[in-house]
């Protein structure tokens, strides 16, 4: 792991115990065992879906993108805001939000 995914337990201790599994080069960000945040290049991103989108782009947040095939992928997680990393409030906040988009797309 790394120092940055270490503190993320501490930035969302108020909204609950939270642990990092390795994936593609980054890390997936899991709340009971339900991935809601993921890590790349050290960038957090939060799970975002069609009722929560709006509040991300009211803050210019970007989607997490990579390269495939030569060609951009965009998933479903938006860049979280810097504000979260000072403020355990508006970290449970943002938290929450993402594990109720993730908690919509689970698939049954």
């Amino acid at each position: 792991m790394t120092a940055f995914v270490d503190s993320l337990a501490e930035v969302f201790e108020a909204f609950g115990p939270v642990h990092a599994r390795r994936m593609f080069g980054g890390y997936g960000i899991y709340h009971d065992d339900l991935m809601f945040a993921l890590v790349a290049d050290d960038v957090l991103y939060l799970k975002a879906d069609g009722q929560s989108a709006a509040v991300f782009d009211e803050l210019d947040l970007p989607p997490f993108e990579y390269e495939k095939n030569g060609r951009t992928m965009k998933m479903s997680y938006r860049q979280a805001p810097e504000a979260i990393f000072d403020d355990p409030a508006q970290a449970r906040e943002w938290a929450v939000r993402a594990f109720e988009a993730a908690l919509r797309g689970r698939k049954g």
